[in-house]
C-alpha cells in the first residue's frame, strides 16, 4: 500500500471503519514507512485532546428549571424540549474563559441546534442566546480580517451587491455626514440563516450591522445588552430584525440606531 492511499483511509482506520484486510494493509505500511506513522501519530494526539474533559462544560444545577419557568407554558416547553436540552449550558456560559477553538465550537453546535429544532420561541432567552451570537460574530469578523466582500463607502455600490446573494434587499445608509462612515458589507450566517452585515466606523470603533427579515414580527423600539463589553442593540422595523454590535459606549450606539431607524 503506498502513502497516499495510506492517508487516504487513514481517518477510517483510526475509526475502526475499515474491512479487516485494507486494515491489515494500513497497519502494515505504517509499521514500515515513519512518515506516515508521525502522522498517524498526530491524529491520534488531535483526537484525544478533542476528548479532553476540560472541553466540554457541564450546566449550573438547576438552570434547566429556570429555562423552563422563563419558557412559560408547559407546551412551549414540550415543542423545545430538544433546543433546551442541548442548548440549556450555552446561555450562562462564561465565554470571557474559552479559547477561541471553543467559541468555534459551540456556534457550531447552535447552528445545528436550531437547525434541528427550529429556533427558541422569541423571548428574552432567544434574545439573550442570539445576542451571543451575534458578539461572537462581530469578534470573528475582526480577528481574521474580514470584515467585508465588498469594501466600498458607497451605498450604491453595498445594496446592489447583495443582489443574487440573499432572499431580501437590505437597507442601506449613508451615515457619514453623521459621523458613521460606512466601510463596506459582507454575507455572514446568523440564527440558520443567511443575513446581510454592514460594517460602519466611528472614528477607530467599527460596528456591525445584522439585517435579516422578520416576518410578522411588530415593530419594536430597540433594546440594549451588553456581552464581554460590547454593546448589542436589536430592534424591528418594517418586516426586519436589526443587530447593532459594538465597542462603542452606549450613547453613540443609541445615536447611531437613531439614524439607522430615520
Amino acid at each position: 500500500m503506498s502513502c497516499q492511499e495510506t492517508r487516504v483511509l487513514l481517518h477510517a482506520f483510526l475509526d475502526d471503519e475499515l474491512d479487516p484486510v485494507r486494515s491489515l494493509g494500513v497497519q502494515g505500511h505504517l509499521d514500515g514507512c515513519r512518515d506516515c506513522a508521525r502522522e498517524h501519530a498526530a491524529h491520534r494526539s488531535l483526537r484525544a485532546a478533542l476528548r479532553d474533559q476540560a472541553l466540554y462544560f457541564r450546566s449550573p444545577q438547576g438552570l434547566e428549571s429556570r429555562v423552563r419557568a422563563a419558557l412559560g407554558s408547559q407546551g412551549a416547553i414540550e415543542r423545545r424540549a430538544g433546543w433546551l436540552g442541548a442548548a440549556g449550558a450555552f446561555l450562562r456560559m462564561r465565554w470571557a474563559w474559552l479559547p477561541a477553538g471553543a467559541v468555534a465550537g459551540l456556534l457550531a453546535v447552535t447552528v445545528i441546534i436550531i437547525g434541528r429544532f427550529g429556533a427558541p420561541p422569541p423571548g428574552p432567552l432567544a434574545d439573550d442566546l442570539l445576542g451571543r451570537e451575534v458578539v461572537a460574530s462581530h469578534v470573528r469578523s475582526l480577528m481574521a480580517s474580514h470584515l467585508t466582500d465588498v469594501p466600498s463607502t458607497d451605498q450604491h455600490t453595498v445594496k446592489p451587491w447583495f443582489n443574487g446573494r440573499l432572499d431580501f434587499s437590505p437597507p442601506v445608509k449613508d451615515l457619514a455626514g453623521e459621523g458613521f462612515a460606512l466601510v463596506g458589507g459582507r454575507l455572514d450566517y446568523l440564527a440558520g440563516r443567511p443575513v446581510a452585515a454592514l460594517v460602519y466606523q466611528r472614528r477607530l470603533h467599527v460596528i456591525n450591522l445584522m439585517i435579516w427579515p422578520a416576518p410578522g414580527e411588530p415593530d419594536r423600539s430597540p433594546t440594549v445588552a451588553l456581552h464581554q463589553g460590547y454593546h448589542v442593540l436589536h430592534w424591528t422595523q418594517g418586516g426586519m430584525g436589526y443587530w447593532a454590535v459594538s465597542d462603542l459606549n452606549e450613547n453613540e450606539m443609541k445615536e447611531f440606531v437613531g439614524l439607522v431607524q430615520r
